[in-house]
């Protein structure tokens, strides 16, 4: 039995994930295999590693401190993203709030990022490994077009892993998970819409076209997987965590009681899915 569990992105939604996650570690449960996109990734790895209430600290710590995130990062031509790239994905997992690479090789599972090829538009699946301690892989699968430059890996460009797969639970059971849980970052009967941004974007995207394709199509492969998902969630083949509602909480949400509580929310349903998993996993 290979068990795995998938973290959707979100940004600072995925606070929500963290507190499920933190859940499952004072249940002591910890699955196979891991997948995550964007933060879903960046977060999860902290859970692979045991670390509770790590990645909250961090986004309360240091949520706005500009070193961490302004958009005077955009104008640093060594960086040219909101993020402080060398701050939040060296700096502080190196030195400020150390990140436990002996533990999580100590896991002996399987962590994968999703990151999406720019000059394909496909989804790529990469092993995260702690050989890079300056953590490129995360950064790739957390650029956000516009905010973030392309991350080079191995010389190819490459963007956020949810450009091209958002929740990718067809990935686990192809890399032969036998039970998966899904920790999604939107509440049940939400729906993703093409906006006009996105529509600019995918303009300005001309020198990459299958790139702008995979931000015009987003929106209806979003929804075909998420209907997909619940007729599998019906047929018991997967378990689904959802928070109850995330409408008013901002991608880049600056208000750390809302932080605090969409955490607590996940740690909640953390503990109320904790038994089911548990079973699930070893039925």
């Amino acid at each position: 039995m290979k068990t795995g569990i998938v973290f959707e992105g979100g940004a600072f939604r995925t606070i929500f994930s963290c507190g499920v996650m933190d859940a499952f570690l004072d249940r002591d449960i910890m699955p196979d295999y891991m997948i995550g996109v964007s933060a879903g990734a960046a977060y999860g790895v902290s859970y692979a590693s045991r670390q509770k209430r790590r990645n909250l600290q961090i986004l309360l710590d240091y949520r706005d401190d500009k070193r961490y995130m302004s958009m005077h990062n955009m104008t640093d031509k060594t960086n040219r993203s909101v993020y402080g790239l060398e701050f939040a994905y060296d700096t502080i997992p190196n030195k400020l709030v150390p990140f436990d690479y002996d533990t999580f090789n100590a896991w002996g599972g399987e962590f994968y990022a999703v990151v999406t090829n720019v000059l394909t538009g496909k989804p790529e699946y990469m092993r995260y490994t702690t050989e890079d301690r300056t953590n490129k892989l995360l950064q790739a699968t957390c650029a956000l077009p516009a905010l973030f430059p392309y991350i080079y890996l191995n010389d190819t460009p490459y963007l956020d892993g949810g450009l091209s797969d958002s929740i990718p639970y067809e990935r686990a059971f192809a890399d032969g998970c036998d039970r998966v849980v899904v920790v999604l970052t939107r509440q049940k009967g939400y729906k993703k819409k093409t906006g006009a941004t996105t529509k600019a974007l995918a303009h300005a995207f001309w020198k990459y076209p299958e790139l702008g394709k995979d931000l015009l199509s987003r929106a209806d492969c979003y929804n075909r997987s998420l209907k997909k998902l619940e007729q599998l969630e019906k047929e018991k083949k997967v378990i689904v965590i959802r928070p109850d509602n995330t409408d008013g909480f901002s991608r880049l949400e600056k208000d750390k009681e809302k932080i605090k509580a969409l955490y607590h929310d996940g740690y909640t349903k953390g503990l109320l899915f904790s038994d089911k998993v548990k079973e699930f996993y070893t039925k």
